[in-house]
């Protein structure tokens, strides 16, 4: 007989549960093998789906009216919209293997949320997070703590995508986790605001380092986080 929770999961997977409801159901998968399998299964699923789908570029046309619309706003003097307008454009025109890239990112981030997955190495402390990654990834990534600010720090593992040995960070908002992947900088260049199966997904450079930061928390949370950590590199990287 299915898990009376069954409906629950797939709704938390959709990203349909509001935060209260959520930390009920990763307490439940936690204790639930049926759910945590089932969890797994639409993770790879969606995983699979998307691997075999073609992302066709936007048309011409449409890519001219995108132009059109950014140099109005442009000079209008509306930065903000603006901003919003070039997010909306790269969403449109970055290639299939950016949308690959978010699919793998997405995929990483929810197995990470099954139990016994979301860190390899658990501390508050960056001098004991930091170090562990120069023997598990190809990368150094920036690791700060800012429980001050409400992103407390929780810890690290690797994961592996993009033929690398990605570094995630790992902190919490509230009932929210966030992960924080870095891997070695390549193309296509990806948009810095997208959303991917109802997880936002934030992404900057640093160096020769990509950064994208995933999370089911709201907008304005997530990019308080990147804020810190972009400041934060940008203090530890030499002029």
């Amino acid at each position: 007989m299915q898990c009376a929770e069954a409906l629950r999961v797939q709704a938390y997977f959709d990203g349909e549960v509001d935060a209260v409801s959520a930390l009920e159901v990763e307490r439940h998968v936690e204790r639930c093998p049926e759910c945590r399998s089932l969890l797994g299964h639409l993770a790879d699923t969606r995983a699979r789906i998307r691997s075999e789908l073609e992302f066709p570029t936007a048309p011409a046309a449409l890519r001219a009216s995108i132009g059109r619309l950014l140099d109005q706003e442009t000079r209008a003097g509306a930065r903000e919209v603006a901003a919003r307008a070039a997010g909306i454009a790269l969403f449109f025109l970055v290639p299939a293997a950016g949308n690959s890239v978010f699919d793998e990112l997405v995929s990483a981030h929810v197995r990470s949320l099954m139990p016994q997955h979301l860190t390899d190495v658990v501390s508050t402390d960056r001098h004991t997070v930091k170090p562990w990654f120069a023997g598990h990834a190809d990368v150094s990534p920036v690791v700060v703590d800012f429980a001050d600010q409400g992103y407390p720090l929780v810890g690290g593992r690797a994961d592996y995508f993009d033929r690398q040995r990605v570094a995630a960070v790992v902190y919490r908002h509230g009932a929210h986790v966030i992960n924080v992947f870095a891997w070695v900088a390549g193309s296509p260049t990806l948009p810095e605001y997208t959303t991917r199966s109802g997880y936002h997904i934030a992404c900057w450079k640093l160096g020769n380092l990509q950064y994208c930061a995933v999370s089911d928390t709201g907008w304005d949370e997530l990019q308080g986080l990147t804020r810190l950590l972009r400041a934060s590199g940008a203090a530890d990287t030499p002029c």
